[in-house]
């Protein structure tokens, strides 16, 4: 990028004037990425100052049956398959109950699209679980398993979203985004429900007052455009409904590991390679950049590597997700070396090993309880680069 670009792009980011994708397809082409990680703190600062968000939450995954083969998914079993199941939702509500130590604030639950469990298994499952945990935030369902509901009940999605709602169902997740570009979409996804139903679906759960997140999953075939393209829809569907409180770029991930059956499940692997590091910090900072109108972006650790996280807080990232526990979706898939879960006190250290002031919050983003930062008098204390 020659320099009169980059005083450009420059200008721009500091008077607040909203980046354009010529502007973001310039950026991704940048090699310099201490410049650009530097321009995304300087935004991540002025809309977030030297906190990182964390929140206190597990996982629960209630059946991985899905008529859908997705090529990336290693997570997904047809019925009959070793390994498949599906539970019961007195076996839910145990698990969810065995989780709810250290204060656990929310449960984060995506599924499978099974072929033959009833609608009402939904609902039911959520309000059995807000009963058996009435001071957690249920954080569940893609708009994948949403247009999945309206086929299997005949109900809209409005009418599928008030039941969910009258539920306990505070958030939608915000999976089943991958790649909006068809010209990528087609070769990765094996459901019904792309850009205009996920798109149509968050909109009505902003409508009724949900906040929820956005994702975008990247590192396999598509190119930087396609990731601008991707970031531009969801900015623009931002600026009509202001419901969306987070963008999560997931880091693609091979299948390093054979399943217990046999089978290597990820159809893309033998395609591509996956996005380095340096590649995910890119990622980072110019979503960061280009997303102006969202609060914040999170960095979810399972999928980046603890080192490319903290990294990650220094280039437009300000959220690092939570404990977890026991993420099948990716730990499935990979061998990475990510932990399965991490405690308030591990998330705590990582924080301010990065050099940055620990907020715990809840699903709504708002403060729960707020953590010094780096101990100043620690000459080897890491801080925030300076803006």
């Amino acid at each position: 990028m020659d320099v009169g670009l980059k005083r450009e792009l420059e200008a721009k980011v500091r008077a607040g004037e909203r980046l354009t994708r010529e502007d973001g397809i310039a950026l991704y082409e940048s090699d310099d990425l201490a410049w650009l990680g530097g321009l995304a703190h300087e935004v991540r600062t002025r809309k977030n100052g030297d906190v990182v968000h964390f929140n206190v939450n597990r996982h629960l995954n209630m059946t991985n049956v899905c008529t859908a083969s997705c090529a990336y998914c290693s997570f997904q079993r047809k019925p009959g398959e070793k390994d498949a199941y599906t539970m019961r939702i007195e076996e839910a509500v145990r698990l969810a109950k065995a989780m709810e130590n250290e204060n656990l604030t929310e449960l984060h639950i995506v599924n499978g699209l099974h072929p033959t469990l009833p609608w009402r298994y939904y609902p039911r499952s959520l309000r059995e679980l807000k009963k058996a945990l009435p001071n957690v935030s249920l954080k569940a369902f893609t708009a994948t398993e949403i247009h999945h509901f309206e086929t299997i009940s005949g109900l809209s999605a409005s009418e599928i979203l008030d039941e969910l709602i009258d539920a306990g169902l505070e958030s939608l997740t915000g999976g089943g985004a991958e790649i909006f570009d068809w010209e990528v979409r087609q070769h990765i996804v094996d459901h019904a429900t792309h850009w205009e139903d996920w798109s149509r679906i968050h909109r009505l759960a902003h409508e009724k007052g949900l906040k929820t997140p956005s994702t975008m999953l990247y590192g396999h075939i598509e190119e930087p455009r396609h990731r601008v393209d991707h970031v531009l829809r969801l900015r623009e569907l931002q600026d009509e409904t202001g419901g969306f409180q987070v963008f999560i770029p997931l880091r693609y991930q091979h299948d390093f590991v054979d399943m217990k059956d046999g089978k290597v499940r990820n159809r893309l692997q033998a395609r591509t390679t996956m996005a380095t590091g340096a590649e995910a910090l890119k990622v980072f900072a110019v979503s960061r950049l280009l997303f102006d109108n969202v609060p914040h972006v999170k960095c979810f650790w399972v999928m980046h590597g603890l080192q490319t996280t903290q990294l990650a807080l220094q280039h437009g990232a300000d959220d690092m997700d939570g404990s977890v526990v026991e993420y099948k979706i990716t730990h499935d898939a990979d061998n990475y070396g990510t932990p399965n879960k991490l405690t308030r006190d591990d998330l705590l250290e990582l924080i301010r090993d990065a050099g940055f002031r620990p907020v715990e919050r809840n699903t709504r983003y708002e403060a729960i309880r707020e953590y010094p930062g780096p101990d100043p008098e620690r000459r080897e204390s890491p801080q925030p680069m300076r803006v």
